[in-house]
């Protein structure tokens, strides 16, 4: 079952907010780059300071309501993205996000779409087929990260790929890129450019890992 996806992702589809920012916590004014916090009741992001983010970068701060977002990038490179794989997920489209919600053995994936951001649950067969394909699915924290799974052009030559766990907000922030971008069914060449673009940045900062996979 698919929906229009929330939560999170609307610090990222909505008009940005008047400068400056402030820690959604503490509210010192924010300066250009900040970290974000996940509060886990609402599906939010909420912007933090260093402080703040310092203080719950850690298991059980804040009564468990608010986390901070990690800054980790990890790729694998031996991730199975086949066809199969995307069958199993029941994702349309080459791109989507997946992150483990507070139940730890439920996926949500969201995925751009020429109705916008759409939110699905893969279900046990599709999170089996994941854990299968890709050693990073274990590793995701809960609520703060996401894994990110990339696909263009299908199964043929010259197409990208790509397997990395991601910090939740850059997650967010590149579907609402993309949602300001698509056209069409498969995105368009704004919408390519933009990811190509993304996937540039990301993997100048990712850490490549080898993981061992679950059995099938």
């Amino acid at each position: 079952m698919s929906a229009p996806v929330a939560g999170g992702l609307r610090r990222f589809l909505a008009p940005a907010p008047p400068r400056p920012e402030r820690c959604e916590l503490c509210g010192v004014e924010l300066a250009g780059e900040h970290r974000h916090l996940v509060d886990v009741e609402q599906r939010v992001l909420a912007c933090s300071c260093p402080p703040c983010a310092l203080l719950l970068d850690r298991e059980g701060a804040g009564a468990g309501r608010f986390r901070a977002v990690p800054q980790r990038y990890l790729t694998d490179s031996r991730a199975e993205l086949g066809e199969a794989l995307w069958t199993a997920l029941g994702i349309p489209v080459g791109v989507a996000f997946l992150l483990r919600t507070g139940d730890p053995e439920r996926l949500l994936a969201v995925y751009p779409g020429p109705a916008g951001p759409t939110e699905s649950d893969p279900g046990p067969s599709g999170t089996q087929t994941l854990t299968a394909a890709t050693g990073l699915a274990a590793l995701l924290r809960p609520d703060t990260e996401a894994l990110l799974l990339v696909r263009t052009d299908g199964d043929r030559p010259g197409g990208d790929r790509l397997c990395a766990l991601v910090p939740v907000d850059a997650a967010y922030a590149l579907v609402g890129r993309l949602r300001k971008h698509w056209r069409g069914f498969d995105g368009g060449p704004q919408a390519r450019a933009q990811l190509a673009e993304f996937l540039g940045d990301l993997r100048a900062r990712a850490t490549a890992v080898a993981v061992e996979r679950s059995a099938p």
